[in-house]
């Protein structure tokens, strides 16, 4: 089960995230806070001296604290702004490290752009927190200790401010429920927008060659009157909170004076002590900043919910064990996998692989053949059963046991990195760093994977060879796929390849078989194929049909079933 990971819990750790400058700017904060409780009464003081015809460093005091009250603000938005920079950072990189670490089908749920815009946009929300959690505590202060000073100087004056503030309370209650609601509907259909325009990003071409173009346009956008409504929605809250603060405290100040000023008639004031009562209703009817910091609070809350909600799925947990000794013996012990709708994707799978032996695993579309070759590289951990590597669970190796003996190359590779040798070797050195300690082995093994994935030769056409930027490398697919492979070929016990050729011609797709064939050490293959020829040239094959091994044996001996050719004949997969 997911481990909880609610909204306010990860608001309470960007809190802390903020560091010094969270603490630089509490500090800051309540000594400006402090400051303007105190100026009312140094000019009051300073009025009463005034009158008396007496000398006093009341005036002297008053500048002062407005000197204190600039420097405060300074410093409070530089330590705001460092500080909510440092919580988004540490946010951003917690959500991706986690989502990294996920089950890959756990990623697989949200959209690409949705989860885009959460990283993005409502880490930037989040990351808020410790600026809004300061400043909404401190904006508390001015309104609670006018009322304290107010009764201090008169009762009366307390209870009248006090009654004003406690309508005001209500009416900002009410604004953060409904602008909860509208900022969480506001960035959930932003999300599913970014989403949709993602996946059309990506199909462009097909969009472009079905001449699909206005229907596209209009289902990426068909959200945008929903996400209309949640922004009216919002700025009408917050518009009729602001009208309702500005109606009410002008009038709650008008009371106060009105107070004061029979206060003063009856003699139980000096006009000091009135100036004083006149400005800490002003400070204490002021509730714009608090109104302000609420709305702050009500997003940065909305968007900790959108991070927390990918950040509750578990991540996966790896052992501690090296590559046990063997030469690549390839497990499988009643392996099941739902999908996300729960319907069975593989059911008790039991299949052995051979030490050094080539295993094709073919089927009709659909049949769990992808499937299979992330369970059996831990890409995400089978629902039920277990897989084994020489004997040992892949769930106890250690991260770098698993990756230094399972490579995996894919139908359509990604490439990861800044250059075509990242691409290939990602944190080995770059061929251009020189010849630092380590380096020659490094671009060596690169050079190497290259030359038997048959794609040395393109990458010494490409303008900077090896230090070519992806972004201006011009590669076809197959070439792509080839790039993939080569990633791939340093894995030392086992090689998964699913569908990694397809895009490659015949002639090409033999020479890199026999590379893998005859690779170093003589890895265990797992190849998912739909074509004749390479399930032919393998050791076995694996003929999966509604989730379950149907047959497993050579190709020569599979071929004489008429079930089993039709998985070969046009229609019979169609992938």
């Amino acid at each position: 089960m997911p481990t909880p990971t609610g909204p306010d819990r990860l608001l309470r750790r960007v809190v802390r995230d903020g560091g010094g400058w969270t603490v630089l700017l509490t500090v800051v904060a309540l000594i400006g806070a402090a400051a303007e409780l105190a100026l009312p009464a140094s000019l009051g003081f300073a009025v009463d001296a005034a009158v008396g015809g007496t000398a006093s460093w009341w005036p002297a005091v008053a500048c002062a604290l407005v000197a204190i009250l600039l420097a405060t603000d300074i410093l409070g938005d530089v330590a705001a702004g460092y500080g909510a920079a440092r919580a988004t950072a540490l946010l951003r990189r917690r959500l991706l490290r986690h989502l990294f670490a996920c089950d890959v089908r756990t990623v697989r749920r949200y959209p690409v752009g949705d989860l885009v815009g959460r990283l993005v946009g409502q880490a930037t929300d989040a990351g808020q927190a410790g600026t809004a959690v300061v400043f909404g505590v401190v904006a508390l202060l001015p309104p609670v200790g006018s009322v304290v000073a107010l009764t201090l100087i008169e009762p009366l004056l307390g209870l009248t401010l006090l009654g004003g503030l406690a309508v005001l309370a209500v009416l900002m209650r009410a604004f953060v429920t409904d602008a909860s609601a509208a900022v969480t509907g506001y960035q959930r259909v932003l999300g599913a927008i970014a989403g949709r325009l993602l996946e059309a990003l990506g199909g462009a071409r097909t969009i472009a060659a079905a001449a699909t173009v206005d229907q596209e346009r209009d289902r990426v956008l068909s959200a945008l009157p929903e996400l209309r409504g949640y922004g009216l929605l919002g700025w009408r809250l917050l518009a009729r909170a602001s009208a309702r603060t500005a109606a009410v405290g002008p009038l709650l100040q008008a009371a106060v004076v009105a107070v004061g000023g029979y206060a003063l008639t009856a003699g139980w004031l000096t006009p000091g002590q009135l100036v004083a009562a006149m400005q800490y209703a002003a400070l204490g009817a002021g509730l714009g900043a608090v109104l302000a910091t609420l709305n702050r609070l009500v997003r940065a809350r909305a968007a900790a919910n959108r991070i927390a909600e990918p950040l509750a799925h578990p991540t996966r947990r790896y052992g501690d064990e090296p590559l046990p000794s063997g030469q690549g013996e390839l497990r499988l012990c009643g392996v099941g996998v739902h999908g996300a709708d729960g319907r069975p994707v593989l059911r008790g799978i039991d299949l052995l692989v051979p030490s050094g032996a080539t295993l094709a695993v073919v089927g009709r579309s659909g049949v769990g053949k992808s499937t299979l070759a992330a369970v059996a590289g831990r890409l995400h951990d089978p629902d039920a059963g277990e897989v084994l590597l020489d004997g040992v669970p892949l769930h106890r190796l250690s991260p770098q046991a698993l990756r230094r003996g399972i490579g995996q190359a894919f139908d359509r590779p990604v490439l990861v990195g800044e250059t075509v040798h990242d691409a290939i070797g990602l944190a080995l050195p770059d061929e251009s760093a020189g010849p630092p300690a380590g380096a020659a082995p490094a671009t060596a093994e690169v050079l190497a994977v290259a030359r038997a994935a048959q794609v040395a030769d393109v990458v010494a056409r490409l303008p900077d060879g090896f230090r070519t930027r992806l972004t201006d490398a011009p590669l076809s697919g197959g070439e792509a796929q080839r790039l993939g492979l080569a990633r791939a070929f340093p894995a030392q016990r086992l090689l998964i390849l699913d569908d990694a050729t397809s895009s490659l011609d015949t002639a090409t797709e033999h020479r890199i078989s026999r590379a893998v064939t005859e690779g170093v050490g003589g890895r265990t293959r797992l190849v998912v194929t739909h074509r004749a020829a390479t399930a032919a040239t393998a050791d076995l094959v694996a003929w999966l049909d509604g989730g379950r091994v149907r047959a497993v044996g050579p190709h020569r001996r599979l071929w004489a079933d008429p079930d089993y050719r039709a998985v070969f004949t046009p229609g019979g997969d169609l992938r």
